[in-house]
């Protein structure tokens, strides 16, 4: 090759090193917009990996919650069966007390005491009945006429027992009616 071609070849050359010079700023713009593009897909996943996140721990919540109640649910069951045992032996201690059979009575009130400890593990509690009648609580079987502001609880005829904030069974109870009819309150006089 002689020096004059050799010099074509750099002019040559040059031609093509400004065309890939250029052709290198277009693949500049190439990489730039699919770091972009990867950087948008990127925090679409992680935005999508936090939403499955938080539901998958909502979810984890409402299950533990749903099964912390089914199993309240299912001590209120055996709680409601064994409510009326506990009546029972009551009532039956009691008469047993009042006809002098004390051994009877002592047995009787032992399993009674059991019983009851044995609910109150689980959970059960009286239902308070002191003062104003609750509807939530109470059922009023009996009203009848009183010196008891109305509305008051006068007698228990039925313990009532709450398992959690659930009503196993609403004490029965009789309410005060308030004064009689042509009565009058002895406070306003």
């Amino acid at each position: 090759m002689s020096e004059h071609s050799g010099r074509l070849d750099e002019r040559l050359a040059e031609p093509d090193a400004a065309t890939a010079e250029e052709e290198q700023g277009g693949d500049a713009l190439v990489p730039a917009l699919l770091l972009e593009q990867a950087q948008r897909e990127r925090d679409e996943f992680l935005d999508m990996g936090r939403r499955v996140q938080a539901e998958f721990d909502n979810y984890r919540k409402r299950v533990a919650r749903e099964q912390q109640e089914f199993a309240v649910r299912g001590a209120e069951r055996l709680v409601k069966q064994l409510v009326p045992l506990l009546d029972d032996l009551e009532r039956a201690h009691d008469a047993a007390l009042e006809h002098g059979e004390v051994k009877v009575g002592d047995g009787v009130r032992l399993v009674h005491r059991a019983l009851a400890d044995l609910l109150a593990r689980e959970g059960l509690v009286e239902v308070p009945t002191e003062g104003p009648f609750d509807p939530h609580t109470q059922e009023a079987l009996l009203s009848q006429p009183s010196e008891e502001p109305e509305g008051t609880v006068l007698q228990v005829l039925q313990k009532g027992y709450a398992l959690g904030k659930h009503v196993v069974r609403p004490a029965r109870v009789i309410v005060s009616a308030g004064l009689p009819v042509g009565a009058t309150d002895p406070e306003t006089e």
